[in-house]
């Protein structure tokens, strides 16, 4: 018997106790009746959005403001806090968790877009222990429920005051935070250690790509828009709003996300193939990809980059050349005529380029497979973490009188039933 099952057994030994969240608590809202100036130059802390969407806990080194006057009756985030996410786009993301579990001397508020709830009496929980209940996903299926929508789900707070929460001791609490903060801990110096190994091999693989793509004066050097001509694919703008995974076609966005999502559209797809590939140049981050599959775009902020004709040049070998390319995106973006097309790259023989390929694909698919190897082997401790955190906040619910006598009447049935196949 581990420490908190002894702990259940001496301080419970009837089970614990499970309530509704609306009887041990209120809800509050988020800022209200604020502009777009009140966030310039603001004079309060306020949680954001991503803020509870992405952590347990609320990050409290916040350095995003709000206006807020002395006469405005704005609720105050307050310790032990459970903040909610009100809406998303599916019921599985909605009611997302964070909890403030630091003690703070400064106003804090929240984002008009989550809600918070405050416990009546802030001596039935620890704050710790509630930023791992209410991840929990048995629970989160329960807060899911609480959602509706068709394209955008939003949480009604009358449902959702409906959620059971279990009520453990204390002491029980303590030892379970224990557990999983060690249990945390590991799994951020695992996921530390897999990124650094990860780094150390791309950082490896960069060398050698660029060793293989320095040359001198032997070879002639032209400007990348010399050897590539661009289109921007406004053609193929895709005009649903409604992406999802089931459909065929990516919709390439520019920004961090590239593929936006997939769209069941038929009309203005570029027909890009592994024989007939294309580079994307994404204008707000200078970065680009290689694509060999038919797409459409969000929007014109991108190059669609081809090989001129009767150019001695191999796209893919000129596609990992702009990878050496030095270029500041704070400077170049939204500059490919004027700046990033002005970048010269060496143009060695195609015999020669064709090598450097071949070497390079294969260190990209070397890269590609210790990056899924390392991505499992993170998933794998995931999931192993998430099974005992499941185990952890699992409790046998305590009975009342009438439950209690109910099933005592069912197991005497069940042993009438049993006597009764044995004697026949």
């Amino acid at each position: 018997m581990n420490k908190v099952e002894e702990l259940i057994r001496q301080l419970c030994p009837e089970g614990v106790e499970f309530t509704e969240i609306g009887k041990i608590g209120d809800f509050y809202g988020g800022l209200t009746g604020k502009s777009k100036d009140d966030f310039q130059d603001g004079n309060a802390k306020f949680v954001t959005y991503m803020n509870v969407f992405s952590n347990i806990a609320v990050k409290t080194d916040i350095d995003i403001f709000v206006k807020i006057d002395e006469k405005e009756n704005q609720n105050r985030v307050e310790y032990g806090d459970v903040l909610f996410t009100g809406s998303s786009e599916t019921p599985d993301e909605c009611g997302m968790s964070s909890v403030l579990t630091e003690k703070i001397t400064e106003p804090l508020y929240l984002n008009s877009f989550c809600f918070g709830f405050r416990l009546l009496d802030k001596e039935l929980f620890l704050p710790n222990f509630l930023k791992y209940l209410f991840r929990d996903n048995s629970l989160r299926k329960q807060i899911g429920q609480t959602a509706s929508g068709v394209t955008r789900f939003n949480i009604s707070k009358k449902r959702f005051a409906k959620v059971i929460i279990p009520m453990p001791p204390i002491a029980v609490q303590q030892e379970i935070v224990s557990i999983l903060d060690k249990f945390t801990q590991l799994e951020a110096e695992l996921e530390a250690e897999l990124e650094a190994e990860l780094e150390a091999r791309k950082k490896q693989y960069e060398y050698y790509r660029n060793e293989l793509l320095t040359f001198g004066d032997e070879v002639e050097f032209k400007e990348l828009g010399e050897v590539l001509e661009y289109e921007q694919p406004s053609k193929y703008i895709v005009k649903s709003t409604n992406y999802h995974n089931a459909y065929e076609t990516p919709v390439l966005t520019a920004g961090q996300t590239f593929i936006l999502g997939y769209t069941d559209e038929k009309q203005g797809v570029y027909d890009a193939s592994q024989d007939n590939p294309v580079i994307i140049f994404d204008d707000f981050t200078t970065s680009f990809h290689w694509v060999d599959f038919k797409f459409k775009v969000k929007s014109s902020a991108m190059k669609m980059l081809r090989p001129k004709k009767g150019d001695d040049v191999t796209l893919r070998y000129i596609y990992f050349a702009m990878r050496c390319v030095e270029y500041y995106p704070q400077d170049h973006a939204r500059q490919w005529i004027s700046v990033y097309s002005k970048f010269q790259i060496p143009i060695p023989p195609l015999p020669v380029q064709q090598e450097i390929v071949n070497i390079l694909d294969s260190f990209t698919q070397l890269e590609a497979e210790l990056e899924a190897e390392l991505e499992a082997e993170l998933e794998a401790r995931k999931k192993q973490y998430e099974y005992y955190r499941e185990k952890l906040l699992s409790f046998d619910r305590a009975r009342n009188k009438e439950e209690k006598e109910c099933a005592a009447t069912i197991r005497e049935q069940e042993r009438d039933l049993f006597s009764f196949y044995e004697n026949t």
